[in-house]
């Protein structure tokens, strides 16, 4: 009877945690990406980017009391880091009848009202002559305080711009033998980031490449960073519970950390980890394993913590993608081909998240082992699976 009561306590006490933390006074305020172009004028580089922050609050306003932003760069190989090159930064908002501003530099504390938006542009002037020859990729990072009900966060959000985004991507493809039946072909991709659309991006890496009967598959961390899913350790507010679970996971998982795992309590709640993970630890007396990640879902084992994807996104946690079926059903039905969106590392492990045709799970499970894609160092997140004529 003691025994029942205190699990029930403990449980009353889990319920009443989630509810804390679901309910807790948060900022509704997102950095989201809009555009970006380059253009050359008056003999500089110049690059322009538009970002949106809204407010998804329906009763909440909320101030962004200041902003700053900061650029590394890197070149195309590897992502090799760079440093000193000379810009000049400027900042402007859009007002009432899209009239933009500029700032001067100087950040206004801006109220961002419920249910609205604002709209920001920030142009960059290089001077270097050579900047475009030495430069690919730009990782801006933006710091900037939300204040309001809950008092005030600190928030960082990182964003990737490819300065060679907007030409014409040429076609590298690897042909890779895989056994008697089938062969992969690894298509070579940019960096790719928040600013490519997942389906467009994909569809123009595969024309002209695919053929008929070709299962097509991309790997679910690249697909969630198109999808901006990942997100910087210091935007969580890890807790007690965080640091607590954490502690029961092996070294190497993405769960054994306090931010890893915040970023899941934050999606699924404490009560349903702590059942999962002591349902999990009674299984396991049996020999059977794995079944804390079948409890609590494919948000467990997709969370990819900091070191877990290729630079710059590993200083970043990189959660699943969204909408993965509708993902595969749009671009089959432009390329006439089975599209499945896969989790493949390389100790042999094979989940298909989504596809077009379930018929083909069977074919990617027997063929993936091997890993065709690479750990992501290669860049080529797009293979191609083609049987042999």
């Amino acid at each position: 009877m003691i025994l029942i009561n205190i699990l029930l306590f403990l449980l009353i006490f889990l319920i009443l945690s989630d509810l804390y933390i679901k309910n807790s006074p948060k900022s509704k305020l997102n950095l989201l990406p809009v555009n970006y172009k380059i253009k050359k004028k008056d003999g500089l580089n110049e690059l322009i980017i538009d970002l949106k922050i809204t407010n998804t609050s329906k009763t909440k306003e909320t101030m962004v009391s200041n902003i700053n932003f900061e650029l590394d760069f890197f070149k195309s190989k590897g992502n090799e880091y760079c440093q000193n090159f000379n810009y000049q930064e400027d900042i402007y908002i859009y007002e009432e009848n899209n009239k933009i501003k500029n700032l001067n530099n100087y950040w206004p504390t801006t109220i961002i009202k419920s249910n609205s938006e604002l709209f920001l542009r920030i142009i960059y002037k290089f001077s270097n002559n050579n900047f475009r020859e030495k430069i690919k990729y730009l990782w801006l990072k933006v710091f900037w305080e939300n204040y309001g009900h809950f008092g005030i966060s600190n928030n960082k959000d990182c964003l990737l711009i490819n300065l060679d985004g907007q030409k014409q991507r040429p076609k590298e493809v690897f042909e890779i033998p895989l056994n008697n039946k089938y062969k992969a072909f690894a298509i070579k991709t940019d960096l790719l980031g928040c600013f490519d659309n997942p389906v467009n991006t994909v569809i123009e890496y595969c024309k002209g490449i695919v053929e008929k009967n070709d299962i097509l598959t991309i790997g679910e961390s690249p697909l969630a960073i198109m999808q901006n899913r990942y997100i910087s350790p210091q935007n969580l507010e890890y807790s007690l519970f965080s640091k607590a679970l954490c502690y029961f996971f092996n070294p190497t998982s993405s769960l054994a950390t306090a931010c890893g795992m915040q970023l899941l309590i934050n999606r699924i709640g404490v009560t349903r980890i702590t059942f999962s993970l002591f349902v999990g630890f009674l299984f396991k007396l049996v020999g059977i394993k794995g079944m804390f990640y079948r409890l609590t879902g494919s948000e467990s084992s997709l969370i990819d913590d900091i070191s877990g994807t290729v630079k710059p996104y590993d200083k970043s946690i990189v959660m699943g993608p969204l909408n993965a079926d509708l993902f595969c059903k749009e671009v089959s039905n432009y390329l006439n081909i089975d599209v499945a969106v896969v989790d493949v590392n390389d100790l042999g492990g094979v989940k298909v998240l989504a596809s077009s045709n379930k018929a083909v799970n069977k074919i990617l499970k027997g063929n993936l082992i091997s890993n065709p894609a690479g750990n992501g160092d290669e860049k080529t997140p797009i293979v191609l699976i083609r049987e042999k004529k």
